[in-house]
């Protein structure tokens, strides 16, 4: 069942070629956030495998997302008068969290000091990564309710920015051949929360974990009550998140990249793809775009407001799966997809909910039958999902002859952090 082949030879020898190379040069990351987690890693046993730590993370904010879910599934909590969601599971959230973030950047730490670094960590973090894209902005929408942020609003959170900004950053890799680890993502975890008014700056970091841990701590504190009070000029919470989380991206991330990707160009420090080649990975991402958009504004029955939550997770394990792909060529030094095998079910399921003849056929296409739909699509997705990610891991490990989940005796030795 597993032992499908998604991996060509010219895949698996770009892996052998492949060496990681990334700038970091936040002063957050550099001064604080590396050397906690130096000293952290010193308390990890050296049989511990970094993917483990890696796995366990990204556990962690599943559970946190099941967690949060169990309690306010359709993001209704908020919009009553007694929030049904009892203040322990703010803390558990947040501590769910903190841990998830700071095990991810543990992992690589473990992995150089065990000797065991190599590029299927790096997919492997990635990969789960793009996965928790989806998932941790879904957290927040609980604390504004469907009154303040309407689904069809979190849709274009989670699609238009937080997908764009997660991605561009791997497309920027593939055409610079560097990962460019933006100074954003430290710096906001602290500092923005604690020198601006707590219910307009955090939400310009729900991408970033510990965005999402402070802004789940205050909760915890005070109460979910304070994202529903007005912000400056009257604005809600909700409005304040959409605005900042828009600004930020527009004014610190894209810029940044296309100026990364202009000097590679323009030093020829980068591929140097042909322009179509060179914005190959963004067909798949624009073909999510499209379908999904048009699903969402002419379903029969108004989709996005059924069940967001999985939608929500549907159109994330597809992306998901785009997004690893990308990596994968990405890091093989290979062409990338322009298309991804998912969008064709995506397509079959828009279609089949925005087909506009059913009257005149005598047919009702009732809720039930449209939220079938939604859960068909996603449990197909994230099982043809695992089934990719498993297979793939399984070909590395069988390619470069190690275990996952294990670090050989070999391989337990001191190696010097960085």
């Amino acid at each position: 069942m597993f032992h499908y082949k998604y991996l060509s030879d010219e895949h698996l020898k770009g892996f052998e070629r492949y060496k990681y190379n990334s700038v970091d040069t936040s002063l957050l990351s550099v001064h604080v956030m590396h050397p906690f987690w130096n000293w952290c890693v010193k308390y990890f046993p050296r049989w511990l495998a970094p993917n483990l730590i890696t796995f366990t993370g990204f556990l962690l904010t599943v559970a946190t997302f099941f967690l949060i879910g169990n309690y306010d599934y359709g993001f209704t909590a908020a919009d009553q008068e007694e929030n049904p969601i009892p203040r322990w599971v703010w803390l558990a959230a947040a501590f769910g969290i903190f841990l998830a973030y700071n095990l991810d950047g543990i992992d690589g730490k473990q992995a150089r000091r065990t000797g065991t670094s190599g590029p299927l960590g790096e997919l492997f973090d990635h990969g789960l990564d793009s996965y928790s894209a989806a998932l941790i902005p879904i957290y927040m929408f609980t604390l504004f309710g469907v009154t303040d942020l309407p689904p069809i609003r979190m849709f274009y959170v989670i699609s238009y920015v937080i997908f764009l900004n997660f991605y561009l950053t791997h497309f920027e890799k593939y055409n610079t051949g560097v990962m460019f680890l933006p100074w954003g993502y430290d710096f906001t975890m602290w500092v923005r929360p604690a020198i601006a008014q707590v219910s307009l700056t955090i939400y310009s970091v729900s991408s970033s974990s510990q965005g999402v841990t402070i802004v789940l701590s205050v909760t915890f504190c005070v109460g979910p009550w304070l994202w529903r009070a007005p912000t400056f000029f009257g604005l809600t919470p909700a409005d304040s998140f959409l605005v900042l989380l828009v600004l930020s991206a527009v004014l610190s991330s894209h810029p940044v990249i296309l100026w990364n990707i202009y000097k590679s160009y323009r030093d020829r420090t980068g591929k140097m793809r042909p322009f179509l080649e060179a914005i190959r990975p963004l067909m798949p991402l624009v073909g999510l775009y499209a379908v999904s958009h048009y699903w969402m504004v002419l379903s029969i029955n108004d989709v996005v407001t059924l069940d967001p939550r999985m939608l929500f997770v549907c159109f994330g394990t597809i992306f998901s799966n785009i997004c690893c792909r990308l990596i994968v060529a990405q890091m093989s030094d290979t062409r990338t997809d322009c298309w991804n095998g998912l969008l064709w079910v995506l397509l079959v399921a828009t279609g089949v909910s925005t087909f506009p003849f059913y009257d005149s056929l005598g047919v009702h296409f009732s809720v039930g039958m449209e939220l079938a739909v939604v859960y068909t699509i996603t449990g197909i997705s994230t099982a043809a999902h695992i089934h990719y990610g498993t297979c793939v891991v399984r070909e590395m490990c069988h390619h470069f002859n190690i275990k996952c989940f294990q670090v050989r005796e070999i391989n337990r030795n001191t190696v010097k952090l960085k």
